[in-house]
């Protein structure tokens, strides 16, 4: 049978791309190697950030302040709560990555946040070990997301639309025709399709490093804890990042929504790949730096562990996203190499990709995460 479009990776990104593709009427067929809902690339977590002020780049602000308009629409549609308004606490130097660049973006778009000093952040929340030189940002739209949710529902609302889809099916290799793309898959079969986009995750790194970019794959370990206290419960505390000398890399974590108190270094782990990364977790190596940091943000919050699991941060050159057409064939779209901090963009990612399969070009302003970027450098 043939599609207007196959969209191969249905985690986070591949669901959205899939809905979007459906719900403008096209033929659409979405393709997985894994079961439906499965934990292994990075879309699964039980939340996930999201956040106005960017402090990786202000030109994503645009993009996000869509983003939230179309978590809301999918949320009306399928009936599912995904998308929670918690606020958010920024804290580090003045002059950190993550303080500096969330005032730059809400300077530049006209965002509310607000500027807190040390006292004040230890006011606000007295169980905080809040150092001198410290100051923080409050972001009132900050919020948390329900990534398996998330995808479940892009995933309904594909199929309400009138998409097609197949789990447990690896891609074996594509092949470009005259008129689009034969998709031959591991168990023998194939899909033809007249546009094709690759949403592959952490397996993304075999099709970049094909037209000479480079991937790099990290396991980022997260983790829940049981706290000593109910401080750290939501709603009365925030989702977090702390960009703190001495850290290993910035910390972020959630509340306790019931589960525990969630936290992680952002963007810290060993380099791998998506076929050997280790699923295990080493109490020592991978725990213990997250419960000593813990303790010296946030004492008793993560008093026992409860849960751990590795998350796959796929990683451009730079670590900001890959969403174009691919550079020999235009029909073929490569979403991918959201290098950790990409799932809260997935319905507007999916906005594109279709606009990118099915129209001339995007409405959104996605230069910036163009692959002649790579070709500039």
């Amino acid at each position: 049978m043939r599609f207007d479009v196959a969209v191969v990776g249905l985690g986070g990104m591949g669901s959205a791309l899939l809905a979007q593709c459906a719900q403008r009427g096209a033929s659409v067929i979405g393709l997985e190697q894994f079961a439906r809902g499965h934990e292994l690339g990075s879309s699964s977590g039980k939340s996930r950030m999201i956040r106005k002020a960017y402090f990786e780049d202000p030109a994503y602000v645009p993009l996000l302040l869509r983003a939230y308009d179309l978590w809301r629409e999918l949320e009306r549609e399928t009936g599912t709560e995904l998308l929670l308004l918690t606020g958010l606490l920024m804290v580090g130097e003045a002059d950190c990555e993550i303080i500096a660049g969330a005032g730059r973006a809400a300077r530049e778009h006209g965002l509310p946040l607000e500027s807190l000093t040390a006292p004040e952040i230890r006011g606000r929340y007295p169980t905080l070990t809040v150092l001198d030189d410290e100051v923080g940002v409050y972001e009132s739209d900050g919020g948390v997301l329900d990534p398996e949710r998330a995808v479940e529902a892009h995933l309904a609302a594909a199929a309400m639309a009138g998409a097609q889809m197949r789990f447990g099916v690896a891609l074996e290799n594509w092949e470009a025709t005259r008129d689009g793309f034969t998709i031959r898959l591991a168990d023998g079969t194939s899909v033809a399709s007249r546009a094709l986009i690759l949403s592959l995750g952490p397996w993304f790194k075999d099709a970049l490093e094909r037209i000479g970019i480079s991937i790099r794959v990290q396991r980022n370990v997260q983790a829940w804890f049981e706290p000593a206290t109910d401080a750290y419960a939501a709603p009365h505390f925030p989702p977090f990042l702390l960009d703190r000398k001495g850290l290993t890399a910035p910390l972020y974590g959630f509340p306790d929504f019931g589960d525990g108190v969630k936290a992680a270094f952002h963007s810290y782990g060993d380099l791998t790949d998506a076929a050997h990364v280790v699923r295990e977790v080493n109490l020592a190596r991978d725990i213990a730096p997250i419960v000593e940091a813990m303790e010296q943000w946030m004492p008793g919050a993560a008093m026992t562990l409860r849960a751990a699991k590795p998350c796959l941060y796929t990683l451009t050159p730079d670590c900001h996203f890959v969403v174009d057409r691919h550079p020999e064939h235009s029909r073929l779209i490569l979403c991918g190499g959201f290098s950790g901090h990409g799932f809260k963009f997935a319905p507007v990612i999916g906005e594109i990709g279709a606009d990118l399969a099915l129209e001339e070009s995007s409405r959104h302003k996605i230069d910036f995460l163009s692959l002649r970027r790579f070709a500039r450098k």
